[in-house]
């Protein structure tokens, strides 16, 4: 049997989710991203064909769309005949809506208008009828919020509804067949805990009054091939010392930062090479061309000296306690010094939300980008940082990385899908040659 396998990628940011997809052997068509920032990214990896990504997956991108950032509500208006046209030839779609609005590690609003953008992947839903539909975003999703001391206006005895129970209602009434899973990235091969909320819709004619499959279990199922290919271990996860002991500035050359798009002022070092399984895994399809982000921060000698003694005397892998704030005259609310011996916390897009393990700094780009589990020949494109009103509308490297999906635990889900989508199709075929 010959089975397609065909996705379009909603919310895409830099691309981290279609490189997991395309490297389980799906087939990107398009991606609908807004920002320039993390389109530029995308485009210059998973679009353009150059030196540092030969041989590695891209996209198709149709020669009727122009590549370029799309809004999605617009991109709905004025591409309904593309969606259309790829109606019954996508068997994915999959996105991540932004999720600031539900995040642990933001304000939690229920009235941010971000929280509502799910319903236009589910337009494109509606237009499209996959087989299969896939949506990422934070834990949070799951919480029902609050309306503090406003009266609700739902009518008296309805339950209020999480997010997460709304998406599933709203696939099931476009009749798809809905389960929801928290996943950990750290179980599959990535540096970091990283538990986000992952909704899959079968479309309900596909399965045939047969039982969904299990998208649990059969990630349990991949889990031990997808680790054991990889080289990594099935009983212990990359720590944050594998992931980026070999980016430590100790004992290494110091030079100016030879990023184009850095200003002047900045420094990077020379790097010596991999040392552990999980850095030679990054690093493998570099073929010796030097690894971009690698620009340190130029820290005031005051952070440094309170990031040194953070490092010598709070606890590493535990976010700081009020006492050690107020002892340390900090008013952040969330800072964690990394353990070296066990996976990151996960990383936001604030570069100043983690310290490095062993060094008084914040991680490099590169360093956050291994901890997410891109690989070495991954570029970013950009500004490093932004701030003040800027920060709305732009959306610079480190925030690119703190948005995405990491691509191994993406690969390790399109293998999953992969199997779904054979068994859909295998499905299909039968039920074919009974009529």
């Amino acid at each position: 049997m010959n089975f397609t396998a065909q996705f379009i990628d909603l919310f895409s940011g830099c691309g981290g989710l279609s490189l997991g997809l395309m490297n389980a052997g799906w087939r990107g068509i398009f991606a609908v991203e807004k920002s320039r920032d993390a389109f530029k990214t995308l485009k210059h990896n998973l679009i353009q064909k150059g030196d540092h990504n030969l041989g590695k997956p891209r996209f198709r991108w149709p020669s009727t769309l122009d590549i370029q950032p799309y809004e999605i509500k617009s991109f709905i208006r004025k591409h309904k005949e593309l969606l259309h046209e790829i109606q019954g030839k996508v068997q994915l779609v999959a996105g991540g809506p932004p999720c600031q609005g539900f995040s642990f590690a933001g304000k939690r609003t229920g009235n941010d208008p971000r929280n509502e953008l799910f319903k236009y992947h589910l337009q494109i839903v509606d237009i499209v009828k996959p087989a299969l539909v896939l949506m990422e975003n934070v834990q949070g999703i799951e919480i029902v919020f609050g309306v503090g001391k406003k009266k609700s206006k739902r009518k008296r005895g309805r339950p209020r509804k999480s997010y997460a129970s709304r998406i599933k209602g709203m696939l099931e009434k476009h009749d798809y067949v809905v389960q929801q899973h928290v996943i950990k990235a750290s179980r599959f091969g990535v540096p970091q805990y990283r538990p986000r909320y992952y909704t899959l819709g079968i479309r309900k004619d596909l399965l045939y009054q047969r039982e969904m499959p299990d998208f649990g279990k059969i990630m349990n199922k991949v889990r031990y091939i997808f680790l054991g290919k990889l080289g990594l271990s099935l009983f212990n996860p990359v720590t944050v010392s594998q992931a980026i002991s070999d980016l430590k500035t100790k004992g290494k050359m110091i030079v100016k930062c030879m990023d184009p798009e850095s200003p002047p002022g900045f420094k990077e070092i020379v790097y010596n090479g991999p040392r552990s399984c999980y850095q030679k895994l990054m690093h493998r399809d570099l073929n010796g061309r030097p690894l971009n982000s690698m620009r340190l921060v130029n820290h005031r000698r005051e952070t440094i000296l309170r990031f040194q003694l953070i490092l010598d005397t709070c606890r590493k892998g535990v976010g700081l306690s009020d006492a050690d704030r107020e002892r340390l005259g900090l008013r952040k609310t969330a800072i964690t010094p990394l353990a070296p011996n066990k996976p990151s916390h996960t990383l936001t897009t604030l570069p100043d939300d983690l310290l490095h393990y062993a060094e008084p700094r914040i991680h490099t780009v590169r360093e956050n980008a291994r901890l997410q589990s891109f690989p070495d020949w991954f570029e970013f494109r950009g500004n490093y940082t932004t701030g003040g009103d800027r920060r709305a509308n732009e959306c610079p490297r480190y925030t690119q990385v703190g948005n995405a999906v990491p691509p191994l635990l993406a690969e390790a889900i399109g293998e999953a899908l992969f199997i779904i989508q054979k068994d859909l199709g295998a499905r299909n075929d039968l039920n074919k040659c009974s009529k």
